[in-house]
């Protein structure tokens, strides 16, 4: 544990003392001996502490409960919220979430804090999203909630959120280098470099769905035109299925409606799994084009991992071989030969992972958090 968490052996001890006299960690028992004296084991008490973690993208936003062994305490509370067309979408949040405390019947006490993924550009440190959400005079969203939920609140990018759960739980686990490519209704990106997330100077590091890559004219909702999410996202993959189907194309998605979002990706998922060709020829398109991004990465990172994850990935293997295609063509064969495509395991649930892991993350400053929010909620009786 010391070794894990870069302190003393002594300093160790008297951390894990103070945390069973508060009741929040037990024994367990001995370990098995690798010689000398077994070691004590120790878990995290359960019951005790809980987060609410919450998962948005630009229309759908997910909130759960989850206690400490990072289990589901009850259902996945869904909720279709456009972030750019409903204009009191941030009060709809705190309201639903305060709804999902409530229902879950523990005592607010026993929560520790909100994590919240969220897509556009974040200032983690000021708490604002220079994209959604926003305040007049750029008022801090994490304060401004904290004030009416009066918990501790935490935000932070959608994909650098991923690429947390990725790097704690999922398939960068041990990696010193990956990139985490969020495929969703945008494309993002996680980085991962010597061990530890990387935000850069201000936190908005990883655009990589804004790479100008391509002469398409098309424009992204950044106000640029030409960028990487303007030939690879599932919104684009939908736009198309659309045009495919209303040109003649023959597909199993002939008879389905693809007008809501969330069942365009259901039946958009179906279809590739169950192998409908048309199905299949969008999603490697998009792929190939995935893949021209992922070679200017390599070029410049050197990777040891590429792992693909967020809704997306639920599509599989699928992304594999126009990806590689991609870097057979774009990048240099020695700079690419010893980094490993993967797909997540995680997926979808990637983002509600990282939104608790970063609660945890800010477990230091909790406890400060948590008298100012309390304070909050005296100064508005």
């Amino acid at each position: 544990m010391s070794i894990i968490i870069e302190k003393s052996f002594p300093l160790t001890q008297k951390l894990i003392e103070e945390l069973v006299a508060d009741n929040l960690v037990t024994e367990t028992g001995y370990a098995v001996s690798s010689g000398g004296r077994r070691p004590l084991t120790y878990a995290i008490q359960r019951n005790v502490m809980y987060m609410v973690a919450v998962a948005m993208d630009q229309f759908v936003t997910k909130i759960a409960v989850i206690d400490m062994q990072n289990h589901l305490v009850s259902s996945v509370t869904r909720i279709f919220l456009s972030l750019t067309e409903t204009r009191s979408a941030l009060q709809v949040l705190i309201d639903k979430i305060a709804g999902a405390i409530d229902t879950s019947g523990i005592p607010k006490e026993k929560f520790i804090g909100i994590g919240i993924g969220m897509p556009g550009f974040i200032d983690v440190k000021k708490g604002i999203n220079y994209s959604f959400l926003s305040l007049p005079d750029n008022e801090s969203i994490t304060k401004h909630m904290a004030f009416q939920l009066g918990l501790p609140v935490f935000i932070d990018n959608d994909s650098s959120l991923i690429a947390l759960a990725e790097l704690r739980f999922g398939a960068a686990k041990g990696a010193r280098n990956a990139m985490v490519i969020n495929i969703g209704w945008g494309v993002g990106l996680g980085l991962i470099l010597n061990g530890a997330l990387y935000r850069g100077h201000e936190g908005f590091a990883g655009e990589f769905s804004h790479i100008p890559l391509f002469l398409n004219g098309k424009l992204c909702w950044c106000g640029k035109a030409g960028c990487l999410e303007t030939e690879t996202s599932l919104l684009l993959i939908k736009e198309r299925a659309i045009e495919g189907i209303n040109s003649g194309r023959v597909s199993r998605l002939n008879t389905l409606s693809l007008e809501n979002h969330e069942t365009a990706y259901q039946e958009l998922i179906k279809a590739v799994q169950e192998g409908d060709q048309f199905t299949i020829e969008l999603f490697s398109k998009a792929g190939y084009n995935i893949g021209k991004g992922v070679a200017v990465l390599i070029h410049l990172l050197n990777p040891q991992k590429i792992i693909l994850s967020g809704r997306g990935s639920a599509a599989g293997k699928i992304w594999e071989a126009p990806i590689q295609q991609a870097l057979n063509e774009h990048c240099i064969r020695r700079l690419f030969q010893n980094t490993n495509i993967e797909i997540s395991d995680l997926g979808l649930e990637a983002q509600l992972i990282g939104a608790a892991a970063l609660v945890m993350e800010n477990y230091n400053e909790i406890s400060f958090l948590k008298e100012e929010t309390t304070g909050f909620e005296l100064s508005q009786l």
